[in-house]
């Protein structure tokens, strides 16, 4: 049985599509497409279930409609809408070229400033040319700060871990 510090969240399948078992998958992280996976987890009924991959194909920046083995009708693919999407961190890349990166793909990353874990990147809004990074606290609270390449030291993708240094004057600003 897979374990939850196996695979880290990517998304969730939102609906169905058309009548031959496709889904949407709205997706924060594209690492299945760049590393061409095979497979993916789903929580289904609270266990990891891996769905292999049959095809997809990107309808947005942020939504694939993804087709599973073995699911091939709307009725087996109604089963799926709602379930968290996980990736497994062991077939995660080391390093992602510096042209490939996006703010998204750090959503789910811990960050740490200065050794101590600030939290979690929750969401990212890029919506507007300043975009913000969302961070959950371990002690509950959301930290909003701007994505500022200039604020990164070092991004380690397969551990998912971002190492900052923010200015303590924005970090006030949360609290």
């Amino acid at each position: 049985m897979i374990e939850d510090s196996a695979v880290y969240e990517i998304g969730s399948i939102t609906r169905t599509h058309g009548v031959k078992g496709e889904v949407a998958f709205n997706f924060t992280d594209d690492v299945w497409d760049r590393v061409e996976a095979d497979y993916l987890f789903l929580r289904m009924d609270g266990l990891l279930v891996p769905f292999f991959l049959e095809e997809w194909r990107f309808r947005s920046d942020n939504i694939a409609l993804l087709k599973f083995e073995g699911i091939d009708t709307t009725d087996d693919a109604t089963r799926l809408v709602g379930a968290t999407v996980y990736f497994p961190k062991e077939l995660t890349p080391a390093d992602v070229p510096d042209d490939e990166l996006t703010w998204r793909m750090f959503t789910g990353f811990n960050v740490y400033q200065e050794g101590q874990l600030l939290g979690t990147v929750s969401g990212i809004d890029d919506r507007t040319a300043n975009i913000l990074l969302y961070i959950a606290t371990p002690a509950g609270k959301e930290l909003i700060v701007p994505a500022v390449e200039e604020f990164v030291l070092g991004a380690n993708h397969k551990a998912r871990t971002l190492d900052v240094c923010i200015p303590t004057e924005l970090l006030s600003l949360n609290e």
